[in-house]
């Protein structure tokens, strides 16, 4: 698959809560950032898929009930694939709702992620993770 399709594939099985294909598509040792401000981002750079899955999705999946990624716009830039799109969900301490932009910057190499960018609402962030 090229980059895009990859791309494309791990948000529709993460919109079926499958991380699965992103995982897979990741490179042993990718290097992933939450935008800054995020709170999520007290531990950049994740390297690798066991601290990404730890560090970003495990804490946020025990912070916020019913969450997407829904994508409205994926940019085939080659060996750069640019997703841009909404955050939702609802803040499990609180009930606090997420509605945020996101922009997505993927790099790969020979077939794998191997750069992870997150631009994002973090004044939001913050304020619903408190």
């Amino acid at each position: 698959m090229s980059p895009v399709e990859t791309i494309t594939a791990a948000y529709a099985a993460f919109g079926r809560n499958d991380p699965s294909v992103l995982f897979g598509a990741m490179d042993p040792a990718i290097s992933w950032n939450e935008a800054e401000g995020n709170p999520l981002a007290d531990r950049n750079p994740y390297v690798g898929p066991q601290a990404i899955g730890e560090g970003v999705f495990g804490r946020l999946l025990a912070a916020v009930d019913n969450f997407t990624a829904e994508p409205t716009t994926i940019i085939d830039g080659g060996d750069h694939v640019v997703v841009l799109g909404r955050y939702r969900g609802a803040m499990k301490a609180g009930g606090a709702l997420l509605d945020a932009q996101y922009c997505h910057v993927y790099r790969f190499r020979d077939g794998k992620v191997v750069t992870f960018q997150q631009y994002t609402d973090s004044a939001q962030w913050a304020r619903l993770m408190r």
